[in-house]
């Protein structure tokens, strides 16, 4: 799976999280947790992407960046972030390895390359990248 989008406005960031939610929704084993690993800068709309994906879930909750608390979970969806994480052990310590194998989960983390090491190897990953103010390049892979 390989998608590019191209944003320049929050609306169109989340509806691109929608299109990834839906692509999920059509392939989802129920084998095995999917896990998501957003990578980008800070502000680069990462959280953004993710509250269209939860919506394209069908998640009503409000979905906010858990970087003081590491992690959310709204019924089998987690949303982790890593920003402030020194080493891969704190997200093992966080019950990560079992998460990650629940086939019922999806999992979603941001900042995911400072855990790169203990990430599933059929991680989907979501790149996000500055092209101007405005505008944001994502690459799904």
């Amino acid at each position: 799976m390989k998608f590019q989008f191209f944003t320049s406005d929050s609306a169109q960031t989340r509806a691109a999280g929608k299109v990834l939610a839906a692509e999920l929704l059509k392939t989802k084993s129920g084998k095995k947790a999917f896990v998501l690993g957003l990578v980008g800068d800070l502000g680069s709309g990462k959280t953004t992407f993710l509250q269209g994906f939860a919506r394209g879930l069908g998640l009503k909750d409000k979905i906010l960046s858990p970087t003081f608390i590491i992690m959310r979970r709204v019924n089998n969806f987690y949303h982790l972030d890593c920003y402030r994480i020194q080493k891969p052990q704190e997200m093992i310590s966080l019950g990560f390895e079992k998460i990650i194998t629940d086939p019922k989960n999806i999992i979603a983390v941001e900042w995911a390359d400072l855990i790169r090491k203990i990430m599933p190897a059929d991680t989907i990953w979501v790149e996000f990248e500055f092209l101007s103010e405005k505008k944001r390049k994502i690459v799904i892979r």
